[in-house]
């Protein structure tokens, strides 16, 4: 689940839970929750908003709950809700390509598979360097991608070395290493520290008081493949008064 506050300018949506190793894993409801907070601070936007995505804990996000699926108690039965929630978190990183407003993502911990997913989907992301990795498990837990992660992961992650690594070599990457790969923007030490620097640049970027229609346009056009994916639409838009 997750909350959704607001400090000045600056949406804080928190992945929260039940204790410290709560993993944030994606089940139906989460996912729900997740949407209803982006599309309230969709509503709520003004020219100089902005979005930190963050969570409690020792996780940022280990991806779908599994546990869930297998729950159904049979094979189809569990790939069936392995499917819902594949396309139900489908609208998730759309909503975000979508947002009206920079997002930063700020990772204080374990950011695996969707949970990676959520992350990228972020115009930033901010991890912790003492603690905490990223990482890919599809090829070790023996699932394909679907087909909106892969060009999530073409479109973020520019060098093909380093999509080779998280995707093909299931690799756990740290803060240092993931900052080089270009993964993130930053590594910090401590929680503390990322969340520090997560809410400068959000305030950064919010005191810019760009047009969020704008904003949002602007990102899509340099995603036109995940955009296509996505099934979202790229528009023209001029928020320039004299023009």
């Amino acid at each position: 689940m997750c909350s959704l506050e607001k400090h000045g300018d600056v949406f804080v949506l928190t992945l929260t839970g039940s204790s410290d190793v709560d993993e944030h894993r994606f089940c139906p409801p989460a996912i729900d929750s997740i949407l209803s907070a982006i599309a309230k601070a969709k509503a709520e936007a003004t020219p100089g908003s902005a979005l930190i995505t963050t969570s409690h804990g020792k996780f940022f996000s280990n991806g779908f709950d599994l546990a869930w699926a297998q729950a159904a108690g049979s094979r189809t039965g569990a790939r069936e809700r392995l499917h819902y929630m594949v396309e139900s978190f489908r609208p998730v990183v759309a909503a975000m390509m979508d947002l009206p407003m920079p997002t930063v993502a700020a990772v204080n911990g374990h950011s695996a598979a969707a949970g990676l997913t959520l992350a990228l989907s972020h115009d930033y992301v901010i991890m912790r360097r003492d603690k905490g990795v990223l990482y890919m498990s599809e090829v070790d837990i023996g699932l394909t991608l679907p087909d909106y992660f892969a060009a999530l992961f073409r479109a973020k992650v520019g060098s093909a070395t380093a999509r080779r690594d998280v995707l093909l070599r299931a690799k756990k990457i740290k803060g240092e290493e993931a900052l080089r790969m270009g993964l993130v923007e930053a590594a910090y030490d401590g929680e503390e520290q990322v969340a520090e620097a997560s809410m400068r640049l959000a305030k950064q970027l919010a005191g810019r008081k760009w047009a969020g229609e704008v904003y949002a346009e602007i990102r899509k056009s340099l995603y036109p493949d995940l955009c296509g994916v996505l099934g979202l639409d790229i528009r023209a838009v001029v928020s320039n008064s004299k023009l």
